[in-house]
């Protein structure tokens, strides 16, 4: 079962009349997943991350208030796609699902982030793309540098896979954005990924000095 979010989830709202967001933690084989549903689905999923920046990060995109899942006031269907997120994502970790089938609320996404969101979704369960490779799929080729920038702000992780997206060197990028761990934890998170899908992980890229 979820845990809820422990840290002070409730954000100053007086003037916000939109339903909150319901906030679960789960235990994964990869480490806790803080996940946030509303009404129209997953509104926010991050691995890495503590439950007050989670919870910050969420208020600055959407401008909801934040509820706990064992909260009386938190909303049934937003509780239910948590735990169908649950199920599913246990179901992808332990290899017998390939695909998500949760409904997706790309609240407080930008234009062009959502257009290269929705680029990443297209890469297929066990294989991997590069930047500029999204950037064609979407019809901006020459943009892989901008397609960086918004796999980076990617609100929902692991339902849209930027760990599939790899350099165009073929070698293993960045991940997490603005995650918490050092480069080399979040690399092997990406690294992880990727062995639970069958892939075998391309070699780091370089630091920049």
């Amino acid at each position: 079962m979820p845990r809820p979010a422990t840290g002070p989830l409730a954000a100053p709202s007086a003037l916000d009349e939109r339903a909150p967001a319901v906030v679960a933690v789960l235990a994964t084989p990869v480490g806790p997943l803080h996940a946030a549903a509303i009404d129209e689905g997953i509104v926010g999923l991050e691995l890495r991350t503590t439950d007050e920046a989670f919870a910050a990060s969420l208020w600055a995109r959407t401008r909801r208030r934040l509820i706990p899942a064992s909260d009386p006031a938190a909303s049934p269907a937003a509780c239910a796609h948590l735990g169908l997120l649950e199920r599913e994502v246990g179901e992808h970790l332990a290899g017998t699902r390939e695909a998500f089938d949760l409904p997706l609320a790309l609240e407080g996404v930008g234009e062009w982030d959502r257009r290269v969101l929705e680029g990443v979704r297209t890469i297929p369960c066990g294989s991997t793309a590069s930047y500029g490779e999204v950037a064609r799929r979407i019809g901006r080729p020459g943009a892989a540098r901008a397609v960086g920038g918004a796999v980076g702000r990617n609100p929902i992780g692991l339902l849209i896979p930027c760990h599939r997206v790899i350099a165009g060197d073929g070698t293993l990028g960045g991940y997490g954005g603005s995650w918490f761990g050092s480069r080399e934890e979040l690399l092997g998170l990406k690294e992880r990924l990727l062995e639970l899908e069958g892939v075998e992980p391309p070699p780091r890229s370089p630091v920049r000095r």
